[in-house]
């Protein structure tokens, strides 16, 4: 599973040929997530507040980027590294 950002102990990531809808994983210690990228919500497992805020702030901000890395991994190709949260 390719690690397309790390920020604030959030490691970001993307298994390839996934499932739909588009998504990303958060793992944060021993928390996991997935974020779906065009509703930026979560839809399943559970971060702390602080965490998953930061996460869906970056999301936002990215949403496009995530899109096209999303296609990249559908076709089994390596996506595209993405800034962190400043």
């Amino acid at each position: 599973m390719p690690t397309i950002s790390t920020f604030y102990g959030l490691l970001i990531q993307m298994f390839f040929n996934d499932h739909a809808p588009p998504h990303f994983h958060v793992r944060y210690g021993e928390h996991k997530a997935i974020i779906d990228i065009r509703n930026l919500a979560l839809t399943d497992g559970k971060l702390p507040r602080r965490a998953l805020n930061l996460a869906l702030d970056w999301a936002e901000l990215h949403q496009d980027e995530l899109l096209d890395d999303w296609l990249l991994c559908e076709k089994m190709q390596n996506p595209n590294p993405i800034a962190p949260l400043e």
